[in-house]
């Protein structure tokens, strides 16, 4: 038995002269989780009907077990595969378990009345689907939630080998989407069943799919696991939209989080070109270079210890960080580049750090940053309050009031009343 189970060969679909999908090509292993996603007409519904042999492509071949499902029979596709769209319209109030049992219809002929087997399958699904409670209601009578759940459950008396699902989770309140998508990731581990699924919801498919397929504009902009698909540039050049990726506090899954004026203006656009690189540690960055990113600046980071929560943060931003050995002071290396990020920068900012011996280069680094001319600010809880964060016998405060008379500049975020907000003093630099 093959570990391909379906294979998307060289497909293009068009709707009267317009161009929907353009030479798409993938593989589905079996018994995989595969999400498709992808901003509005970017064809992820469309490539679902073509799978399902709804919609015949211009050009291409969709193989289903090895086989060309447009030489298979109906009846044949059925026995394999079964299809939940994202609406299913049911006005007449037929009995749960008879909708269900509607899904033995690619195994009986046109007069044959269902058997013993049906009915220990059918009942089987409304189990996985915990639907036998509602198994005498009318289902004009269900919830979104509890109709979907009986939608599956017809899928699931066709004994498919795959399920496809086109959103899945639409038009559902919170509780009901994790009630399905938990449903489906049972289905997929305990059953061994494929299951290929339109998504909307980004955050759900990172979380419950094994592999993504990013749409845009027609074509496979990206295929992989969610944490290769779900980065920073794919979204911004997909979507058009700014977002912050980081993992997932308990399943460690990319989580994005949409960032307040998310649209990409000109003018952000236009900050793409200021550079400003950031000194900081211990949590101190944090704040700052998720400002910085959101506001759209290219920002750059170090020297930092591995395992320092500014790095994990910088790392989660795709922020370029020069890492050093953990507890290690900086190296010289580790300094020469430092200098090499300064250089190319418009500007500096140092966070509100302590300075030991093992950090005191980056205070050095910010002399350098002087003698090119580039703008610097310190970043203050209180004024002058260096001293309480000097562990290096006084070298740090020297250092750092030889700065201050040279032409850097403080920023007091006490006294900016809600907190540091770049977009406060970023002026100043340009």
């Amino acid at each position: 038995m093959s570990v391909v189970i379906i294979e998307i060969c060289d497909v293009t679909c068009k709707y009267d002269t317009v161009k929907v999908l353009a030479e798409i090509n993938f593989k589905i292993r079996r018994g995989s989780f595969t999400g498709i996603i992808g901003p509005n007409g970017s064809g992820k519904s469309t490539l679902l009907k073509t799978i399902s042999k709804t919609l015949k492509p211009k050009r291409g071949t969709i193989w289903l077990n090895e086989q060309n499902i447009y030489r298979l029979k109906a009846q044949a596709i059925a026995q394999q595969m079964a299809v939940v769209p994202q609406e299913t319209v049911i006005s007449f109030p037929f009995l749960v378990k008879e909708v269900v049992m509607m899904g033995r219809s690619p195994y009986l002929g046109l007069w044959q009345a269902e058997g013993e087997r049906d009915y220990v399958i059918c009942r089987q699904a409304m189990h996985l689907t915990n639907t036998l409670p509602l198994a005498n209601r009318p289902v004009t009578t269900l919830s979104g939630g509890e109709k979907q759940r009986v939608i599956i459950a017809q899928a699931l008396t066709q004994e498919p080998e795959v399920l496809l699902l086109d959103e899945p989770t639409s038009h559902l309140d919170i509780n009901h989407q994790i009630e399905i998508m938990e449903l489906l990731q049972r289905l997929n581990r305990e059953q061994k069943l494929t299951i290929l699924a339109v998504f909307h919801d980004l955050n759900l498919a990172a979380q419950y799919c094994d592999q993504l397929i990013l749409l845009h504009q027609g074509k496979i902009y990206a295929l992989g696991k969610p944490e290769e698909v779900l980065i920073k540039k794919n979204i911004q050049e997909v979507y058009q939209t700014n977002v912050l990726i980081e993992k997932h506090s308990l399943t460690g899954c990319p989580y994005l989080t949409l960032l307040p004026g998310n649209t990409l203006t000109a003018q952000k656009a236009e900050l793409r070109n200021k550079h400003i690189h950031v000194i900081c540690g211990g949590g101190a960055g944090t704040k700052i270079l998720r400002l910085l990113v959101n506001q759209g600046y290219t920002v750059t980071t170090g020297v930092l210890n591995k395992g320092d929560v500014d790095l994990e943060t910088a790392k989660t931003l795709d922020i370029p960080v020069i890492e050093e050995v953990p507890f290690m002071p900086v190296s010289q290396a580790s300094h020469c580049l430092n200098l090499e990020m300064i250089q190319k920068a418009d500007a500096c900012l140092v966070a509100c750090i302590p300075f030991g011996h093992g950090n005191l280069k980056n205070l050095e680094a910010i002399a350098f940053a002087l003698d090119e001319g580039k703008p610097v600010f310190f970043i203050e809880e209180n004024k002058n309050d260096l001293a309480l964060r000097d562990y290096t016998g006084g070298k740090a405060e020297k250092l750092y009031h030889d700065l201050i008379k040279r032409g850097a500049r403080t920023i007091n975020t006490v006294n900016m009343g809600s907190g540091l907000e770049i977009s406060d003093f970023i002026p100043l630099i340009y």
